[in-house]
């Protein structure tokens, strides 16, 4: 028996019009679209077989042109403070992380959208990694459907905030999202579903244009020039002041519409209060909830944590300019499942593997 990958579409990685699209070649009614959808976004039902009130022409069809991938879960770690971390194993080989956040009433999940990053922000450990690849809208999908199995519970909110730079994979970020928020599916609110970036301008111009379902939380972490660009490559390319027009434009075009500013406070880097000040410059008039993170330290790293009076100065001085402000908690940190912690599971067991 052949071991090498299933290369057929997968149906969890298909949109509506996909399955529609999928019907009609199949030769049978398009209401079996919705049936389809429903089935696999809403009930969590893979097996078309265990499907009732499908045509036998379309399981048929089914069993000879769609694939159906289930990564393999190698590690499920859980926190002291009951964050899980799970390690998924492509059917390349190739291993991904996700961490889930339980909370009263709600479970949060935060997913990977690519093995390893480019982006290179020197404060993440998983930049330390490269990018390997991007992950296909499929594969960003299982992490939801094993978060369901092992946790009894659907996910609540989705944050893209894991492995990869969303937006470098653009066109299968999209399509997960679409899945993710299609009232016929899985019906998560726009509100519920948040993607973050970096800061990779054009493609937030994309996400206006295209009016992608889902809220922006932008990384942006300094407030000047010279530091952003040195602890995040990225800035030399999309300066502060074009990557602000960018979140400005988007914005404009959704009203309302909040966006979440990222901060990873570094210890004597961008934790002042003169930073604080220039934060606040930055912001002004700009709908925005700000997210205080104080660095998550890891091995090798040459950045240290905020002394806890910075954390608290820097807070205070944003609330008074009237910027609503959270000292984000960092969850699953003995565990590596903080913020800018993802890879340190997968390069362990590569070690491993290299010694066997």
């Amino acid at each position: 028996m052949s071991n090498a990958p299933d290369l057929r579409p997968c149906l969890t990685g298909m949109n509506y019009q996909a399955l529609l699209t999928l019907c009609r070649d199949a030769g049978v009614k398009d209401v079996h679209a919705e049936t389809l959808n429903a089935y696999v976004f809403r009930s969590g039902i893979r097996d078309w077989h265990a499907m009732p009130g499908l045509p036998q022409l379309l399981r048929a069809y089914l069993d000879q042109h769609i694939g159906l991938f289930e990564p393999e879960l190698i590690a499920n770690q859980q926190a002291e403070d009951g964050t899980r971390k799970i390690l998924l194993r492509m059917s390349d080989g190739k291993d991904v992380e996700s961490v889930l956040i339980p909370a009263s009433g709600r479970l949060t999940q935060c997913v990977s959208t690519q093995v390893g990053c480019a982006i290179g922000c020197k404060f993440c450990l998983t930049a330390t990694a490269g990018l390997t690849r991007n992950l296909s809208s499929a594969e960003i999908m299982a992490q939801v459907f094993t978060a369901r199995h092992l946790m009894g519970e659907p996910v609540r909110n989705l944050v893209l905030m894991g492995m990869g730079e969303p937006l470098h994979n653009y066109d299968a970020v999209s399509n997960f999202i679409r899945m993710v928020t299609d009232p016929k599916g899985m019906a998560f609110s726009p509100r519920r579903v948040t993607l973050s970036t970096a800061g990779l301008v054009p493609a937030i111009y994309r996400m206006i244009e295209d009016d992608l379902p889902c809220s922006l939380a932008v990384s942006l972490n300094a407030t000047t020039d010279d530091v952003r660009s040195h602890i995040m490559p990225i800035n030399q390319k999309y300066p502060l002041q074009e990557l602000l027009k960018a979140m400005h434009a988007y914005i404009d075009k959704h009203g309302r519409k909040r966006i979440l500013i990222e901060y990873i406070l570094l210890g004597g880097i961008n934790d002042s209060i003169e930073d604080a000040k220039r934060l606040a410059k930055l912001l002004d008039g700009m709908a925005s909830t700000v997210n205080l993170l104080p660095f998550n330290p890891f091995s090798g790293s040459e950045w240290k944590r905020p002394e806890r009076r910075h954390v608290e100065t820097f807070r205070v001085e944003l609330s008074k300019a009237g910027f609503v402000v959270v000292v984000r908690k960092s969850r699953g940190s003995d565990i590596s499942a903080a913020c800018g912690q993802l890879k340190t599971e997968i390069a362990a067991r590569r070690k491993l593997a290299a010694k066997a």
